[in-house]
């Protein structure tokens, strides 16, 4: 427990012991953000009805796109922070972190600027149903607005993690998690805010995270925080795009082909709508430990290339994967035992409740090969090698997964079902996730990654 609390130096000592030291933080505060979203789609199902919980679900996908600057910025900062903090290289270290901090504020302002007048279009693109279409409008507009506490939130927690500390982070999302959930029931319960009461008390619970992780990061002993790290350095911007760049686009990607997938998905009404919110609620929860290992693995891999430590990487790789995928065969087990009263959290329509199972049985397989998938490509990451990753993603995603889903629902078409079987989405879901394992598997024997850690050290 002792070494849960503490910030982590994962270049020494039992391998599997520091990377599940420094992951079970994550999978805790993971826990925390599944059920951050969970409260609001809980809330709104309960108090507002099955179209605003539809409302929500449909903001996902566009919301996702127009985080990616975000989630590009906060891979690259956990990445290059914990090489330099491997490395014992402290001047480097602070300044990286003011780029940091910068680059942050700089795109925070373009989403600011740039999301109120292409939200509706982007909506519209996607076939958004009418009866939803003016909610999910009002909830983006709001979060987007609001959208700087979010990204210091998620680039100050990287950088909290790159330095070793996983814990600090967890208990400021636990306290943005009471916070939103206990503003969710007051703005929609009482105040009668609707979906924007949502938004509103995301918003809210999101700023404070951000301002508790900069004051410890401000106290932290392994760097000077000083107003002089914060003017922009270019050195340290360029590596900070190259190296979050590849996952940024990985991400953009990923929500570009869920916003496509989300105009078939609204062709199958509300109810299917309503159905897909659930399940992905549920797999966010089962995908928790698979994210947080994967992230955890990212920070071991960059930590050690920093110390030139590649044989510890090399143990690291096979020892982290395996407590990953051993999870995430645990948790698929219980899931599907027990996945029915689940879903009964989130409506008392039964309708709704067998139709989200069915779907979710589909995806079981999907999940083990998503933590191997995860895992391994966590440690390229960590080693410099952030392209991989994401031309897998391309192919899993563009050339799979998107057509494939369009392709089952063209075949299965019937007089009955005109727009075909909705299963399409979870079914080319899980042949991608199955297929990006292998060619992950694949381009980690090829050894890539080796080549782009050794040049970092050079």
């Amino acid at each position: 427990m002792a070494s849960i609390t503490q910030q982590i130096d994962m270049t020494y000592g039992s391998c599997r012991q520091k990377i599940v030291a420094f992951a079970i933080p994550m999978l805790i505060g993971n826990v925390a953000q599944q059920l951050y979203n969970t409260a609001d789609s809980v809330i709104v199902g309960k108090f507002i009805g099955d179209n605003a919980l539809a409302a929500v679900g449909s903001a996902g996908p566009i919301m996702n796109l127009l985080f990616v600057l975000i989630i590009g910025i906060s891979t690259g900062a956990g990445i290059v922070v914990a090489k330099y903090f491997g490395a014992r290289q402290q001047d480097d270290l602070a300044r990286s972190i003011g780029a940091c901090i910068f680059v942050t504020a700089a795109a925070s302002l373009f989403i600011m600027c740039m999301t109120p007048f292409v939200i509706r279009p982007m909506l519209k693109l996607v076939n958004t149903p009418p009866s939803v279409l003016d909610w999910c409008a009002q909830y983006l507009t709001i979060v987007f607005l609001g959208i700087a506490g979010n990204a210091f939130y998620f680039i100050l927690g990287a950088i909290l993690r790159g330095l070793g500390d996983s814990f600090s982070a967890l208990v400021y999302l636990f306290t943005a998690t009471v916070i939103n959930t206990v503003l969710d029931y007051i703005f929609v319960a009482h105040v009668g805010l609707g979906v924007p009461g949502v938004a509103y008390a995301t918003v809210i619970a999101q700023f404070i995270s951000a301002i508790l992780s900069l004051r410890k990061l401000m106290h932290m002993d392994c760097f000077k925080f000083e107003k002089e790290m914060l003017k922009p350095n270019m050195k340290y911007i360029r590596e900070l795009i190259r190296v979050g760049l590849p996952s940024g686009l990985t991400q953009v990607i990923f929500s570009m082909s869920s916003v496509v997938v989300q105009s078939l998905i609204n062709s199958f009404g509300e109810m299917f709508i309503a159905a897909n919110v659930i399940v992905m609620r549920i797999d966010g929860f089962v995908m928790m430990p698979t994210f947080s290992f994967g992230s955890a693995m990212t920070t071991f891999a960059a930590q050690n290339v920093g110390a030139a430590k590649m044989d510890r990487v090399e143990q690291g790789a096979r020892e982290g994967t395996m407590v990953a995928v051993g999870t995430s065969i645990v948790l698929v087990s219980l899931i599907f035992m027990f996945g029915k009263p689940l879903m009964h959290i989130f409506t008392s329509t039964e309708e709704l409740v067998q139709l989200s199972y069915s779907m979710l049985k589909i995806l079981m397989i999907g999940y083990v090969a998503m933590a191997y998938t995860q895992s391994v490509s966590g440690v390229m990451r960590g080693a410099g090698d952030t392209v991989t990753p994401m031309i897998i993603s391309m192919v899993t995603t563009i050339l799979i997964r998107v057509p494939l889903a369009y392709l089952i629902s063209w075949m299965t078409r019937t007089p009955d079902l005109p727009n075909g079987s909705s299963s399409c989405i979870f079914i080319s879901l899980l042949i991608s996730w199955v297929l990006g394992a292998a060619m992950t598997a694949l381009a980690f024997r090829r050894g890539k990654w080796k080549k782009k850690a050794f040049s970092s050290l050079n």
